[in-house]
């Protein structure tokens, strides 16, 4: 997924990422607000993830 995807789906995909990333709070998401490097970032931050980790599953949900 890149970030044209990211925010044209963006409404979509916050539940989808609140559910996977029950961490991030809606200010992460607000301030996030669809850019790909910064979910990405913020999902590192508060979950300790690899940036490939990340990355693979947002490509996932892509897929769908």
């Amino acid at each position: 997924m890149n970030e044209q995807q990211l925010k044209g789906k963006w409404n979509q995909l916050k539940g989808e990422v609140k559910k996977k990333w029950g961490h991030l709070t809606d200010d992460d998401l607000m301030e996030v607000e669809g850019n790909y490097d910064k979910l990405v970032g913020k999902i590192q931050e508060r979950h300790g993830e690899s940036e490939e980790k990340v990355k693979k599953w947002m490509d996932d949900l892509d897929q769908k």
